[in-house]
């Protein structure tokens, strides 16, 4: 009986002792290109599995079902039958890294895309991928905290641009993460529409229409992008509660930063540039249809007007209220900032408005202040003096005036600005200040401008 105690006491010592021990992490399973089929060996994999394809090409479609890693050495290509999606995720916390992954179908009616993510894929990552010649390169389709980090995607290059689809998109996908990808070529960059609490950082954007796209989605955070040579940076539209922070737009065709019905946000230490661009060289014959040229059929052909290359206006506002506009730097664009009647309550304080060929286009009769608190915006163009310097202008800055005003309604009237009439009412303007229209007016101009916060990032 004691031999036996013992024999059951020391089982029992055992069962607890391995109860605590740390599971061995299996091996990940290498996989060649003479596989049979690639994807039975998905299907049979367990939960945690890691599906390693070496080097070579693996025909798709391929569906994940379990929460498993499915990676690739260098070298290792899953390409699609040109149909459908080349690879879809339906399982939680389901990884696909590593692979070059081509071949998607063309249909926008479908979504197909190089990977597509599903509602059921909670948590799914895919990161570390190259996503070439897809409609779509990343489908984020109602999948919560799903993440898309540290890809480089390549969209088509198609002649009309409503027939390519976006490098990522992310529908009704609350928590889903982009960050540190590389996009070129398609519709849009990140293209999120009907999501909420989404976080897209640190990507970088070239040739697209939109770099972001923002559509009724709210509660995100958009910050330290880079978006270059593209029709627009960053379009906000009907959405709320969003903090766009230290983006770039570096010479963008058409605008920097757009707003349609954006509100309640934080819209601070954004740099827009536009100007003299070297990347000129796009617009020239013998680089057009190369790698590095832009094609003509591209969306982001340069646009020269009067040998300025960049945005015709560095910001959009429309229909936009209850926002803070701060510390943003808007350089070298046709108007520094348009801002369209309907447009309420915003804060726009401590931005510099750098040699803008107009600073503020504002068509609209009521008196906006521009200051809060004492303390307003730099004007590059302001010539007044701060006798007491404390930093703040002495006087106030109008951007516009009566001739402005009659130049935006009859563009025709522009022979005349050098005629001593005009030049006459200017100076009676600037004498009496009562005979000035409503608009935009900054009560508390800064002398100096503040630091541009991403100027490592931003061109010359």
């Amino acid at each position: 009986m004691r031999l036996a105690s013992h024999i059951v006491q020391i089982r029992l010592a055992a069962l607890v002792a391995a109860s605590f021990a740390a599971p061995a992490l299996a091996a990940p399973l290498a996989v060649t290109p003479d596989v049979n089929d690639l994807q039975a060996v998905l299907d049979r994999a367990a939960d945690g599995d890691e599906i390693s394809l070496q080097q070579g090409t693996y025909r798709g479609p391929l569906r994940i079902i379990h929460a498993i890693t499915l990676s690739g050495t260098p070298g290792a290509v899953v390409a699609g039958s040109g149909e459908g999606s080349v690879i879809t995720i339906a399982a939680p916390r389901a990884v696909v890294r590593g692979l070059e992954i081509r071949g998607s179908g063309r249909s926008l009616e479908t979504m197909d895309s190089g990977v597509f993510v599903e509602k059921s894929a909670t948590a799914a990552v895919v990161e570390d991928n190259k996503l070439e010649d897809n409609l779509f390169g990343i489908y984020l389709h109602g999948a919560p905290e799903a993440i898309a980090r540290g890809n480089r995607i390549v969209g088509l290059r198609q002649p009309r641009i409503s027939e390519a689809g976006n490098g990522v998109s992310v529908w009704n996908a609350p928590g889903a993460k982009v960050i540190d990808n590389d996009f070129r070529y398609g519709r849009d960059g990140i293209f999120a529409i009907s999501s909420r609490d989404n976080l897209f950082r640190g990507n970088r954007f070239r040739d697209l229409r939109f770099a972001v796209h923002n559509m009724y989605s709210n509660d995100g955070v958009i910050t330290n992008n880079v978006s270059r040579g593209n029709i627009i940076g960053y379009a906000m539209m009907f959405s709320r509660h969003f903090i766009l922070r230290d983006n770039v737009s570096d010479h963008d065709r058409d605008r920097g930063i757009l707003f349609n019905a954006a509100d309640g946000s934080d819209i601070i230490g954004n740099t827009v540039i536009g100007g003299l661009q070297p990347a000129a060289r796009w617009a020239t014959a013998e680089n057009r249809g190369t790698d590095e040229g832009v094609p003509p059929s591209e969306p982001a052909l340069a646009s020269v007007v009067g040998g300025r290359v960049g945005p015709e206006r560095c910001v959009f506002i429309y229909n936009t209220n209850k926002n803070r506009i701060d510390d943003n730097w808007f350089e070298g664009c046709e108007i520094g900032v348009q801002f369209a009647a309907g447009s309420e309550g915003n804060d726009i304080t401590g931005n510099a408005f750098v040699n803008n060929a107009s600073q503020v286009k504002y068509v609209g009769t009521r008196h906006l202040d521009w200051s809060k608190n004492g303390r307003g915006n730099y004007w590059s163009d302001n010539p007044a003096f701060d006798l007491d310097g404390d930093g703040i202008a002495d006087t106030a800055y109008r951007p516009n005036d009566l001739i402005d005003r009659v130049l935006w309604t009859a563009p025709a009237a522009k022979v005349l600005i050098n005629s001593p009439a005009v030049q006459v009412i200017r100076w009676a303007q600037a004498q009496f200040p009562a005979l000035l229209p409503g608009g935009v007016v900054d009560s508390h101009p800064l002398m100096a401008p503040p630091a541009r916060r991403n100027l490592a990032e931003a061109g010359p």
